[in-house]
C-alpha cells in the first residue's frame, strides 16, 4: 500500500516538475529571442565587452565537464560522473545569465567574413542556435532525471543529451573565434 502511494506522490511530484521544465523549456528560448531582436538605444554605462570571451570559456570547460561526466560514467564511477555533469549544468546556467545580461546590455556584432568561411561560419551558428533550444528541455529532463534516482528515463533521455550538448558547447566556442576579430 506504501508502495502505491509513494508512486502517486512521486507521480505528482514528476508532473510538477515536468511542467516546471516544459515551462522553462519554451519560457528560455523566448527571452533570448526577444532579448536578441530587441532594438538597443545605447549602452546605459556597463561594458560587457569582455563577456563574449568569457562565454567561449564557459563553453569550453563546459565541454571539458561534459566530456569528464562521460568517460567516468563508462567507467562505472557515478559519483564522479554525477559531479562533473552537475558542473557542467552550473557552467551552462551561468553562460545562460551571463548570455542574456550581454544581448541585454552590449550591441550586436555583425559577422564580417566573405566566400565559403562567411557559409561556414553561417551554418554553425544557425545548428548552434537550432540545438541550443533543443538542448533545454534535454539537459533539464536528464538533470531531473538523475538527481531523482530515474536511471532508466536518465540513460534514455542522456544518450541524446550527451552529443547534443557538447556540440552546442563546441560550436558556441567556434562561434565567437569566428566572430570575435569583428567586436567593436
Amino acid at each position: 500500500m506504501n508502495t502505491v502511494k509513494e508512486n502517486n506522490l512521486t507521480s505528482k511530484k514528476d508532473r510538477r516538475f515536468l511542467t516546471l521544465i516544459a515551462v522553462l523549456s519554451v519560457a528560455i528560448p523566448v527571452v533570448v529571442a526577444v532579448l536578441f531582436f530587441m532594438p538597443k538605444s545605447g549602452t546605459p554605462g556597463v561594458d560587457v565587452s569582455y563577456l563574449p570571451g568569457f562565454h567561449a570559456i564557459l563553453n569550453s570547460l563546459t565541454a571539458i565537464a561534459l566530456i569528464v561526466g562521460y568517460i567516468n560514467v563508462k567507467r562505472g564511477n557515478t559519483k564522479a560522473h554525477r559531479s562533473a555533469m552537475l558542473v557542467a549544468f552550473g557552467l551552462s546556467a551561468i553562460f545562460l545569465v551571463s548570455y542574456v545580461t550581454y544581448h541585454f546590455l552590449g550591441q550586436r556584432t555583425v559577422y564580417g567574413g566573405v566566400g565559403l568561411l562567411k557559409y561556414i561560419y553561417y551554418f554553425i551558428l544557425l545548428t548552434h542556435i537550432v540545438l541550443a533550444v533543443v538542448i533545454v528541455p534535454l539537459v533539464l529532463l536528464s538533470v531531473y532525471f538523475g538527481i531523482t534516482n530515474q536511471l532508466s528515463r536518465h540513460r534514455r533521455i542522456s544518450k541524446w543529451t550527451f552529443p547534443t550538448w557538447l556540440y552546442v558547447a563546441v560550436t558556441g566556442v567556434l562561434v565567437y573565434l569566428m566572430i570575435s576579430p569583428y567586436y567593436t
